[in-house]
């Protein structure tokens, strides 16, 4: 959904609603210093420059651009990651969204990224927000998957 701005604001509550936040990160860029766990506040918040599908895909005369967006999961009970150094600048390219769920109060959403690297954020019930929250700029590459 997008607010009176054009800024995308979504709400997720179940493993369809992080479905379509993974389409709307699909090829995102964050760093590992744009990536907290508040453990005190049990939030995990990402940071992305989301490449904005919407707006390429309505037209070939469009400008490909990128927008600064939020990813802020709620209820969080411990975050893991597997291949990604904190220390590193190096920047993560975003894949999608996996959720395991075991019981009711074990639900693991993961975050996969190229380069075999994963956070999985351990939650006790979906509760999560994807929301736009500047200006877009312009960019000249856009991804391209190979099929």
């Amino acid at each position: 959904m997008l607010d009176n701005q054009g800024f995308l604001k979504l709400k997720a509550d179940d493993k369809n609603d992080l479905k379509v936040f993974a389409a709307y990160l699909q090829d995102s860029i964050t760093t590992p210093k744009e990536i907290k766990f508040l453990e005190k506040n049990k939030a995990f918040i990402c940071i992305f420059n989301r490449f904005m599908w919407e707006d390429a895909e309505k037209g070939i005369f469009r400008d490909n651009k990128r927008i600064r967006s939020a990813l802020k999961i709620d209820d969080v009970r411990s975050v893991k990651s597997k291949n990604l150094n904190p220390q590193e600048e190096k920047a993560l390219e975003f894949l999608t969204i996996n959720v395991e769920q075991g019981d009711q109060e074990n639900i693991n959403i993961n975050l996969l990224f190229s380069g075999n690297m994963t956070i999985s954020v351990n939650v006790e019930a979906i509760n999560a927000t994807l929301e736009d929250f500047s200006d877009s700029w312009k960019t000249k590459i856009k991804p391209v998957h190979k099929i």
